[in-house]
């Protein structure tokens, strides 16, 4: 079967990447219908950074899309536009799976940690306001509906992927209402899944054992905050974001994107690496039903890692864009007879 797909090419780097990882999607024989369109309404102008509604609403119509990375003015600008498409599509868990690849120097071997991370509410709920001049107050909003939700979520993601604890991350010793809403959401429904062990830590523990032992984790839960910055942790610890895969996923609707920056200064330059994208990639291929095209994909990215002859610069290697894509293309298995 064909497949429509919303085509979000990003910025800065971001449509060299699109571009490699859709030459591979379509290498593996798997049909795609792209429906290509910018993630705001106007680049030209800070007034008109906000979110293109054409592009919410194809994503709406097609239910899946794949997006690259997306710039955020810091302490000022237009909001971000990654949180906007998220809140906008109800995209309520955030998924990144964390692997070492082969040949990719980092400082544990063995790490597979997949964070689940609350995608809608939280500090990221945006809203702030100037009480009187020089103060400036930031609502943290965790609501039952929102925690119990994700919680779900991630008992259901580690019960079909053989995934065996779960620790739930917070600072409710502090925040004892709304870190302890969000706990006690997660207490509520982890009762019914009784096969997998569920632990709690605080999150400023959470950071220390994460980075003396990645091995004592195996899924992590987390509100927004939390989420966003034990991710990014945890993505150095195996060579960082340019590697790392995410899906942003709801009920009707899903978006693959690289969590990585657009990286300017070596756009149009066939520096960048598409290895964040392409693994987004195959986690939509995983979401369509296209097991099988997703695992190719996956054998290949471990054998030119492996390798280490057409591997980018950042990662250690000498290769271009172009050349890695060749590479990746190159060492698809054969599409399977049917």
């Amino acid at each position: 079967m064909r497949h429509k797909v919303t085509l979000i090419p990003g910025e800065g780097i971001g449509p060299e990447v699109a571009a490699a990882t859709q030459r591979v999607l379509e290498a593996t024989g798997v049909q795609f219908d792209w429906e290509v369109l910018e993630a705001r309404t106007d680049k030209a102008t800070e007034a008109g950074q906000l979110v293109n509604q054409g592009a919410v609403e194809s994503v709406r119509r097609n239910h899946v899309a794949l997006k690259g990375p997306m710039g955020t003015a810091i302490a000022g600008g237009a909001p971000s536009v990654n949180v906007a498409l998220r809140k906008t599509l109800d995209l309520y868990a955030n998924l990144r799976p964390v692997k070492n690849l082969p040949g990719v120097k980092s400082r544990f071997d063995g790490v597979d940690v997949v964070i689940v991370r609350e995608n809608t509410e939280d500090l990221y709920a945006g809203l702030e306001h100037e009480v009187v001049p020089g103060v400036v107050e930031s609502l943290k909003i965790i609501t039952e509906k929102a925690s119990t939700r994700i919680a779900k979520f991630a008992f259901d993601y580690s019960k079909k992927n053989g995934r065996k604890k779960i620790h739930a991350i917070h600072k409710a010793n502090i925040m004892k209402l709304s870190d302890g809403l969000f706990l006690k959401s997660i207490r509520a429904v982890a009762p019914s899944y009784p096969e997998i062990e569920y632990k709690e830590f605080i999150v400023d523990n959470a950071c220390m054992q994460i980075v003396l032992d990645p091995s004592q984790f195996d899924v992590l839960l987390l509100p927004n905050l939390y989420g966003d910055v034990m991710s990014d942790l945890a993505a150095g610890l195996v060579g960082g974001l340019g590697i790392v895969p995410s899906g942003n996923i709801g009920d009707d609707c899903a978006m693959f994107e690289a969590v990585h920056g657009t990286a300017p200064d070596i756009a149009g330059k066939n520096l960048a690496n598409p290895t964040a994208l392409l693994l987004s990639s195959v986690m939509m291929l995983k979401h369509l039903g296209e097991r099988s095209a997703a695992l190719r994909i996956e054998q290949a990215v471990d054998k030119v890692y492996t390798e280490a002859k057409h591997t980018t610069r950042d990662v250690g290697g000498k290769s271009g864009t172009a050349e890695f894509t060749d590479a990746i293309i190159g060492a698809l298995a054969p599409v399977p007879a049917r």
